[in-house]
């Protein structure tokens, strides 16, 4: 199992790239935005890889960082989305935006990717929401490490957001439903976002 590609950039391709590590090259099928980061040819490059087994063919795919092999993994988990209609997404939509987009249920831009329809964005929103409200709450509270203030703001504003979740869950409605509205207004509300707020605007967005 190959996990990481090392090595001396050989090709890119359309949608993909080789890798030249110690005399091999390893064709690696890539998203867009994995491409734009790797250097010229001739140059260094480090790719993050997931391998494909099947019965008549090995194959990697290739990412720029954690993040989008992370969201590759959860995209494939949807029925309907294979490594094709995955990259796709990934080269359309970044992973701070489609964090964003699932957990706010905005199918819009996930249908911004190339064969991806209206229903297909729709289920993908609708089955990763949960894991993407929960994701996202977490990097609203996740503050760079520039200072004690800082910091305290952003542990208020995690407190915040998953105190307003609490809240409309208690009201009757279901978790992903209130992760996606806190998620949505909490995203526009920036530091204003206080619990009594986020709940006020939560229900103004859950009864659209």
């Amino acid at each position: 199992m190959i996990a990481r590609l090392s090595g001396v950039v050989a090709e890119i391709g359309a949608d993909f790239a080789v890798i030249d590590c110690g005399g091999v090259g390893y064709l690696a099928q890539c998203s867009a935005r994995t491409l734009a980061t790797l250097p010229p040819v001739g140059g260094v490059a480090r790719l993050l890889v997931e391998t494909l087994v099947r019965e008549d063919e090995i194959r990697l795919l290739g990412f720029s960082d954690r993040a989008e092999r992370d969201w590759y993994k959860l995209l494939v988990t949807v029925q309907g989305v294979g490594p094709r209609t995955a990259l796709s997404i990934l080269s359309a939509v970044e992973a701070d935006e489609l964090l964003a987009a699932i957990a706010a249920g905005d199918k819009a831009t996930i249908a911004r990717a190339e064969g991806v329809g209206p229903k297909l964005a729709q289920r993908i929103a609708a089955e990763l929401k949960d894991k993407a409200g929960a994701m996202f709450i977490g990097k609203l509270g996740a503050a760079p490490k520039s200072g004690a203030g800082v910091a305290n703001a952003g542990d208020a504003m995690n407190k915040a957001a998953n105190d307003a979740i609490s809240a409309l869950v208690n009201l009757g409605y279901r978790q992903a439903e209130a992760f996606g509205a806190v998620a949505q207004v909490a995203q526009s509300l920036g530091a204003r976002a206080t619990v009594d707020v986020l709940i006020k605007a939560g229900l103004k967005e859950l009864s659209r």
